[in-house]
């Protein structure tokens, strides 16, 4: 039934879209490009979108005036992707923006004409979504995030953070393809580091209910999550979730650390998104995606709360203080 509800509603997006169309083809040569999210769109706009506008005016455009920028969220829901996604498309934009695999997956099968910029991604090579970094040879291209390495660099960290941790659980969706070698890495790493991993997997359940009741029965010493655009709608409820535990926690995003979270070790995802509007402006000028480099990050943010190590009776060695790129006290 479902299905059948998100299916109308993406007809009548789509027919909302072609109309656009029309008015738009009659209002002269202002560009409209597409912005797709998962996530609902928030005011004032996330970093990640601070960021992406940023960079655009550095390239020298202004949504409204010289660029038209057509936004559309699935509103935290993936199943209504494939249906936003096609009527993005269908609306006759230059291109469409995007981040995190359900999003992309989700524009590439509505098109494979359009060009698309990623805010940032998951190893866009090894999912398929590129041929490879330097030439990805499709109609996709923009920034990746690397992430094979990174749930590995995030255990080294938790446990230099809190040596005496044992048993660390990790909050994941396994449906999430781009999550694997993640999980992967961090395996890896446990058994290097001697940390027991227990997978708390959220796959096919919609509010994690059941990971997080296995989280209270294992009782580990500390939690860690990976980049996961359907969990970063639980950026209040996970670290409030894990204090409640007395969970020491490791997140990939920073906003889990903002909302109460221990610490957080990601790639500048606002940087990542300022860059990706250079792809937007060369694009624009006629650049063909398939021959533009996907990009890595530069820098990558160690970010610690010190206010919830507190609440935790934690003491953070000097050495990671001193590494951090901001304490929140």
């Amino acid at each position: 039934m479902k299905r059948i509800k998100l299916s109308l509603a993406g007809i009548l997006i789509v027919g909302l879209g072609l109309a656009s169309v029309g008015a738009d083809a009659g209002s002269g040569k202002v560009p409209r490009i597409g912005y797709l999210t998962l996530s609902p769109l928030l005011e004032p706009p996330s970093p990640e979108r601070a960021g992406f506008l940023q960079g655009l005016r550095e390239h020298g455009y202004e949504d409204g005036k010289n660029i038209i920028i057509e936004y559309r969220s699935a509103e935290g829901d993936p199943e209504a992707l494939p249906f936003v996604a096609e009527a993005l498309v269908a609306s006759g934009v230059r291109l469409v923006v995007t981040a995190g695999y359900p999003a992309i997956k989700a524009v590439q099968e509505a098109s494979d004409a359009v060009p698309i910029v990623l805010l940032f991604a998951a190893d866009p090579d090894a999912t398929g979504f590129a041929k490879s970094l330097a030439r990805p040879g499709g109609n996709i291209t923009g920034m990746s995030m690397q992430n094979r390495e990174l749930g590995a660099k995030r255990l080294e960290l938790l446990k230099e953070a809190v040596p005496a941790i044992r048993r660390v659980a990790v909050l994941w969706d396994s449906s999430n393809p781009v999550l694997k070698p993640e999980w992967e890495s961090t395996q890896m790493a446990g058994r290097r580091l001697g940390i027991q991993l227990i997978s708390a997997d959220g796959a096919n359940e919609p509010n994690f209910e059941k990971a997080f009741a296995l989280i209270v029965k294992a009782r580990p010493d500390a939690l860690v999550t990976f980049v996961d655009l359907r969990l970063a709608s639980y950026r209040q409820i996970i670290p409030e979730f894990a204090i409640k535990q007395r969970l020491p926690t490791m997140f990939a995003l920073t906003a889990f650390v903002e909302s109460g979270g221990f610490m957080s070790y990601a790639p500048d995802f606002e940087d990542l998104s300022r860059r990706s509007a250079g792809y937007v402006d060369k694009i624009l000028k006629g650049a063909n995606p398939a021959e533009l480099p996907i990009q890595q990050p530069t820098h990558y943010k160690l970010v610690v709360n010190l206010k919830t190590a507190k609440m935790l009776g934690l003491k953070l060695p000097e050495r990671i203080l001193q590494r951090a790129d901001k304490v929140i006290e």
